[in-house]
């Protein structure tokens, strides 16, 4: 088992140099072609019989045997509201089911079709246009072979479906000095909800945060600071970026801080739903300071106070 998540790491990672995203491509019914990083994916079945479990929401189909576990099973057509999603038994219906592991649990999503995976370059992958809603569910857009690819933002569907809080109240002991000097956080995520939960954490504990969606966005925003006459690491205590974005990675964003004379002494938090195949070697590796994975506030806020404490220590 290790090797094999050792294995996937190497390949995110290389992927990552060469600045590629993997995706699963697939369809809800129609032409239109839907998303997913492929890391996220455990594996891809016909769609198995599905037994009731109560108390679900209705947007739930059931839940799946899927080797000895209960998965729960997610439509995802009826999820994002995909208007040329079938009905049981049409052209279009709900036919595999794939299988995927984020956020520290397994979850299964219906779909009518897979097609392929694909390895896109990240400068091809593109942030969603802008409809003025926060609801929406995509995190980025992308072309193959000429057709229109719609990454899907799947931790906002079940967020929004479960109704997650966002507000977890941190314990009072989680709190910096009262002499500690004002501090800034720099936050890269592409998931609305992450950004949202990462925000509530770092607020509770007093902290200014600035938010950004993808690791090309936070370096052209760390070099605009060096650019203007200004330190990176006096102004940041720490960054915190997901590993998995368009545009720009966690890792690229990582190693190209790492490269930078003025950005090199930032400290840099991984924070990523991918819990299922990364460790603490791997933080080395790809040359961070330390790691969590999504998402546990009270996880992410003692890692983020073990940093802001040494930080104030040094003021």
């Amino acid at each position: 088992m290790a090797h094999n998540l050792l294995n996937r790491i190497d390949q995110r990672t290389r992927l990552a140099g060469h600045n590629r995203l993997a995706l699963l491509l697939f369809r809800l019914g129609g032409r239109q072609l839907f998303g997913v990083n492929v890391f996220k994916v455990q594996e891809v079945l016909r769609q198995p019989p599905l037994f009731q479990l109560p108390g679900l929401p209705a947007q739930f189909a059931g839940a799946a045997d899927v080797r000895g576990r209960s998965v729960p099973v997610l439509d995802l057509g009826m999820a994002i509201g995909h208007p040329e999603r079938g009905a049981p038994g049409e052209d279009g219906a709900t036919q595999y089911l794939v299988v995927t592991e984020f956020n520290r649990s397994v979850q299964g999503f219906l779909v009518s079709d897979v097609e392929r995976i694909v390895n896109i370059a990240v400068e091809d992958i593109h942030p969603p246009p802008d409809l003025g809603a926060e609801s929406t569910y995509l995190t980025a857009v992308t072309r193959f072979q000429g057709e229109l690819i719609q990454v899907l933002d799947v931790e906002s569907v079940l967020s929004d479906i479960t109704q997650a809080r966002m507000d977890a109240v941190l314990a009072p002991e989680m709190s910096l000095p009262a002499d500690a000097p004002p501090m800034q956080v720099l936050v890269a995520d592409d998931s609305r909800v992450a950004r949202q939960q990462i925000r509530s954490v770092l607020d509770q504990l007093g902290v200014g945060v600035t938010l950004l969606s993808d690791g090309r966005q936070a370096l052209d925003h760390l070099l605009q600071v060096h650019a203007s006459g200004e330190d990176p690491t006096e102004r940041y205590a720490m960054i915190i970026s997901d590993i998995e974005m368009p545009a720009m990675d966690g890792y690229t964003l990582t190693t190209e801080i790492r490269r930078h004379p003025a950005l090199s002494g930032l400290y840099v938090l991984l924070h990523t739903s991918l819990s299922g195949v990364f460790n603490n070697a791997m933080v080395e590796r790809v040359g961070a300071n330390a790691f969590v994975a999504k998402y546990s506030p009270h996880e992410l806020a003692e890692h983020v106070l073990t940093r802001l404490r040494q930080v104030a220590q040094r003021a």
